[in-house]
């Protein structure tokens, strides 16, 4: 049973940081695809930021070099570093994984990232 659980979101003022973490278990975070992906209100939920089996890692146009996703193989966890942060980066932030032989993922509960002016 695959099981993502997120967390570290908040407030935080504009030009600040947060780490939001995602701890997996049931699928490796080394060896599958995993990424962030977030969801505003009323809109479509996004790609953010993914490690992709086997290839690169790759970023939305709007993270603009302010985010970086990492990996802990030890402690099968993912992570998003956020920085200079902006009110429209305000959203509920899902982890996600698929494994290599699944043609569909699964997501984390979404933890909550509000940016203030």
């Amino acid at each position: 049973q695959v099981q993502l659980v997120e967390s570290g979101g908040g407030l935080v003022q504009a030009g600040g940081s947060l780490r939001l973490s995602c701890t997996a278990s049931g699928i490796s975070v080394s060896t599958n695809t995993i990424g962030w992906y977030r969801q505003a209100p009323g809109k479509q939920r996004h790609l953010v930021a993914q490690i992709p089996d086997g290839g690169s890692t790759n970023y939305a146009d709007f993270v603009e070099g302010r985010f970086t996703i990492s990996r802990d193989h030890a402690k099968n966890t993912v992570y998003l570093q956020m920085n200079s942060l902006k009110p429209e980066d305000t959203a509920v932030y899902y982890c996600y994984g698929r494994r290599s032989w699944e043609r569909s993922g699964y997501w984390g509960q979404g933890t909550q990232v509000t940016v203030s002016s």
